[in-house]
């Protein structure tokens, strides 16, 4: 996989799509793979924003059912169901217990019982998946006793029990972002990072007839024609449109600011939720011998540029996270490992609190503002955004006239995803690369793939890269690997995106050390360079202190 934009030289494209996150590049999977030519630009890493700020799962959105979305509820549903079954190796069913008590009626055990009945019957098509690993139960009650015995640290006081039912987690949204980038390759998608749309073309009839982009590698400026201009800069979408119309945009986008943190291990298999006394949910994850815990939902003003997570976001969450879980040992700041956080972009602005806002999407023509040949496309989350790409499709194929091929996205594996039984491919991976430990070739084969033996072979030709650098294995061969075959071109596109390096926190001055003067050794960065690069993952990896 490589930048279109060094050889670019002015053909025009069917759809030019602006943002590289997971609605950008499942819209670039879905146009490709039905035969349209496509260039899709992302100013930064792919994925690098809101589509890397989540809590790694795949789900229904339980808490929609007390809003009423029902259609969100189980186009969710039905879409959890299609990412088990395209990207077999990221996404698997872990089960959720929601612990209840009497402190409000929305979390006493009749209501929440009510809950997962509702949610069992949306998710009726559960069953039918193409692993039948992937295959998700119905959800069960059990009592305070049971609570205790499998998650211990679960708040005693006032437990009336709980309700275990099954949703997906994600183990790396990342890298799951990169596979549709990598299937909309695939099907013949132009592809570039680090380009920055800096204005758009316009015909002489005054449609928007392409954009032109600022090579943020060459210092380049290129101009990409096309007959359609797809805007999916999330956050960024409502300045996308102020370059277009020349002006700032009389319409904000309103922003919602959901941050995580990483910290010791606090519980054992479930992802442990529960509901605060202000009525707001919140999850302790399993991930990787750690616990994730999320999210907030805070309207966020000001430049989605100058967003970061702050000292006070994480201090609200530990308090509300305090407030409903443990037993006298709260979590304090100094626990926090590692934190990241993101904006959402809303579509709505009937409610005060962004808390209640939906998670619905909008496509819009931008025709009606005098925009003709521009769509943008606003709000939604990861889970559905394979099928928001296909209404996308729905309004581009009306737009252009022009004859296509039929959807496959819910019909086919992702690139490097092509595994019809995941227990049976790990059992086989694991048997045929022996020369690694087994826990090495179990952990990378899920995150690589059908690539898994690209990076092992890789590891083979040198002993340095073979060098494991973390308790999960990872080595310096997938440095390599994500600059050669994955466009990888910073040290933080390399340990937070295409590794997972430094996502439990910083690994350590060694391990950036290797990582960067590996990654040195491929892209050319001299020592200024490649000091940095140290210097700028350290800083995104600091928990803030302001």
């Amino acid at each position: 996989m490589k930048r279109f934009m060094e050889n670019h030289t002015g053909k025009t494209y069917d759809l030019a799509i602006i943002g590289g996150g997971i609605t950008g590049a499942a819209v670039a999977y879905d146009a490709a793979s039905r035969g349209l030519s496509v260039a899709l630009v992302e100013k930064g890493d792919f994925g690098a924003a809101t589509s890397s700020a989540t809590s790694k799962l795949i789900h229904g959105g339980l808490r929609y059912l007390a809003t009423m979305e029902f259609s969100l509820v189980r186009e969710s549903l039905r879409e959890r169901k299609t990412l088990e079954n395209i990207a077999p190796n990221f996404v698997y069913p872990i089960a959720f217990m929601v612990t209840t008590n009497n402190a409000k009626i929305t979390n006493t055990r009749p209501v929440i019982k009510a809950g997962m009945i509702m949610y069992d019957i949306f998710s009726w098509d559960k069953q039918l998946t193409w692993d039948k690993s992937k295959r998700i139960p119905l959800h069960r009650s059990i009592t305070p006793a049971e609570v205790l015995r499998l998650e211990p640290n679960v708040k005693r006081e006032g437990l009336t029990g709980a309700s275990i039912y099954y949703d997906c987690v994600s183990i790396f949204p990342e890298r799951l972002t990169l596979a549709f980038i990598k299937s909309a390759v695939k099907y013949g998608a132009d592809v570039s990072n680090y380009a920055k749309v800096t204005d758009f073309i316009k015909d002489a009839q005054g449609r928007i007839a392409g954009i032109k982009v600022h090579d943020l590698v060459t210092g380049a400026e290129k101009e990409i024609n096309a007959a359609l201009t797809i805007n999916c800069g999330g956050p960024w979408a409502d300045i996308i449109l102020g370059i277009a119309k020349k002006e700032r945009p009389a319409e904000q986008l309103r922003r919602s600011e959901g941050i995580h943190v990483i910290t010791r291990k606090l519980i054992n298999d479930h992802v442990v939720g529960s509901i605060t006394a202000s009525g707001r949910h919140f999850f302790l994850i399993p991930w990787r011998g750690h616990s994730l815990i999320g999210t907030t939902d805070k309207e966020y003003i000001g430049s989605p540029d100058e967003y970061r997570v702050t000292k006070q976001s994480i201090l609200e969450l530990l308090h509300d996270v305090n407030s409903a879980f443990g037993n006298g040992d709260p979590i304090t700041y100094d626990d926090v490992l590692y934190s990241y956080g993101g904006l959402r972009p809303l579509v709505e602005d009937q409610t005060e609190d962004v808390y209640e806002s939906s998670r619905k999407y909008e496509i819009y023509d931008n025709a009606d503002d005098g925009l003709d040949g521009l769509i943008t496309v606003e709000g939604g989350k990861y889970t559905t955004s394979r099928n928001l790409a296909e209404n996308v499709m729905n309004v581009v194929i009306k737009k252009l006239k022009k004859k296509t091929g039929g959807m496959i996205t819910a019909k086919e594996f992702l690139a490097g995803c092509e595994i019809p039984d995941m227990n049976a491919y790990l059992k086989n991976a694991v048997g045929k690369n022996s020369d690694f430990p087994e826990s090495t070739v179990d952990y990378l084969a899920r995150i690589y793939g059908t690539e898994l033996e690209k990076v092992l072979s890789l590891a083979r030709t040198n002993k340095e890269w073979a060098r494991p650098l973390d308790r999960d294995g990872e080595m310096p061969a997938q440095v390599v690997y994500a600059v050669r075959s994955e466009m990888a071109l910073t040290l933080k596109d390399i340990i937070f995106r295409r590794t997972g390096l430094g996502t439990l926190g910083n690994p350590g001055g060694d391990v950036l050390r290797v990582a960067a003067e590996t990654a040195a050794a491929e892209l050319g960065w001299d020592s200024a360079r490649t000091a940095s690069e140290i210097e700028s993952a350290e800083k995104a990896l600091r928990v803030p202190q302001d």
